[in-house]
């Protein structure tokens, strides 16, 4: 008789997790979306984490007798082979030289543009940093400074790329201001409510924000710009700089932004991993931020609660959520947002039996290092302890890496070349 295989939560866990990016692969879910050739040319520009596959995408699709060309924006060692849209690679998080040299190229491109031709934008997370042109006055070194800055403040995503889109001439609608095409837009997003301003620092979307929230945000976090930042925007402020493209610009009536994939389909994409195991999914949202130990510790009550009192889920069940969740950093510790709430939540469940935890990103890189995430069991204190690793000081130290990395449970993909945000899913048994 055959032998029923023992239940393996970590195994279901990165299942889960695969099945998560899975459904956000651009060679899918790019093509249903393609348009047909226009009577001119079409131009393929973008940048992001999936840039590179989303080109390949449009490549494989695109009808050979059609003229097709472009340039695309990844991040380095992200890259794939392409025929007609050429991938450079660039910076990320941080900007950097490669990038801007794309960019100015790619503005370039987009202005010989004329009104029979289609501009194809591909856009995905990381193309913020990817897509770096400054603004006349702003140096890359004055970018690279205030991004340093504003990444270890705290600050959430879509403040960051207030800041970003009054400093770029090429970001925050300005690209699509710069086209007399047609354009189209086909944005993965790894932002929370999935908004094109947001994502890429909206390129060809329209930027609702202003010189002064820009300004504000800095304040409000204690970010001491350079010179020429500060000059920058404090023109733009008096008006002597033009604002970014609004809502009501003739441009955008010609531009369609098309989010092709989302935080939440992932994690739909994921319950259905577990359902088919007799686990009941619960997807609590796709849109989680704030502080990822402070979310840890939120995220441990309530599993403590269904744990104990089978309450407000009864157990079996998986609670799966997204979003990004920031850190704000205190110390040189090595580990990202994904791994910090999952340390956290590990601290504070105690070594809780019956649950286990997955955090990890959908790009597969979580912070500076080479893992996507890690997982977390009820013995995961435990054996750190019996390795001479004190959880609680690593977590102080922003160091949940070396946690981590100590045990043995680190999750390892390699880029995954698409990016749909933070991926956690606490399963209770």
């Amino acid at each position: 008789m055959a032998r029923t295989p023992a239940f393996d939560p970590r195994r279901l866990l990165i299942e889960s997790y695969r099945a998560a990016v899975a459904a956000a692969d651009p060679l899918v879910i790019v093509p249903p979306h393609l348009p047909g050739p226009p009577a001119g040319r079409t131009l393929a520009v973008g940048a992001g984490k999936a840039a590179a596959s989303m080109a390949a995408a449009v490549e494989r699709n695109w009808p050979k007798s059609a003229g097709l060309s472009g340039l695309v924006i990844t991040r380095y060692a992200h890259s794939l082979p392409t025929e007609r849209i050429r991938v450079v690679e660039a910076g990320h998080p941080v900007p950097d030289e490669s990038g801007e040299a794309a960019a100015s190229e790619i503005l370039a491109s987009v202005r010989g543009l004329g009104e029979d031709d289609l501009l194809l934008v591909l856009v995905s997370g990381g193309g913020s940093s990817l897509l770096s042109l400054p603004a006349s006055g702003v140096t890359m070194a004055d970018l690279k400074e205030v991004t340093r800055q504003l990444l270890m403040c705290g600050a959430p995503i879509q403040e960051i790329n207030t800041v970003r889109k009054h400093l770029s001439a090429i970001q925050g609608g300005r690209l699509a201001a710069e086209c007399r095409a047609r354009i189209l837009a086909l944005v993965i997003s790894d932002v929370t409510g999935d908004d094109p301003t947001h994502i890429a620092s909206g390129p060809c979307a329209p930027d609702p924000t202003t010189y002064r929230d820009a300004l504000e945000i800095l304040a409000k976090y204690a970010v001491a710009p350079p010179v020429g930042v500060k000059t920058h925007l404090e023109g733009g402020l008096r008006g002597a700089i033009a604002e970014t493209p609004k809502p009501d610009d003739p441009v955008f009536a010609r531009t369609e932004n098309r989010v092709v994939a989302t935080a939440h389909r992932s994690l739909e994409a994921a319950a259905e991993v577990f359902r088919s195991q007799g686990i009941t999914p619960a997807i609590l949202g796709d849109s989680i931020t704030g502080e990822a130990r402070e979310v840890g510790k939120v995220m441990a009550a309530v599993a403590r609660e269904v744990r104990v009192h089978g309450a407000p889920f009864k157990t079996p069940v998986a609670l799966i959520s997204g979003g990004e969740c920031t850190v704000t950093v205190r110390a040189k510790g090595r580990g990202g947002r994904c791994s910090e709430f999952l340390l956290s939540l590990g601290v504070e469940l105690g070594g809780m039996e019956g649950v286990h935890a997955i955090a990890a990103d959908t790009d597969g890189i979580d912070g500076s290092e080479d893992n996507a995430g890690a997982v977390l069991c009820p013995d995961s204190l435990s054996r750190a302890a019996s390795s001479g690793l004190d959880a609680r000081k690593l977590l102080a130290g922003n160091d949940a890496w070396a946690f981590f990395s100590g045990i043995g449970d680190l999750v390892v993909t390699g880029p995954t070349l698409t990016n749909v945000n933070d991926y956690r899913a606490i399963l209770i048994a």
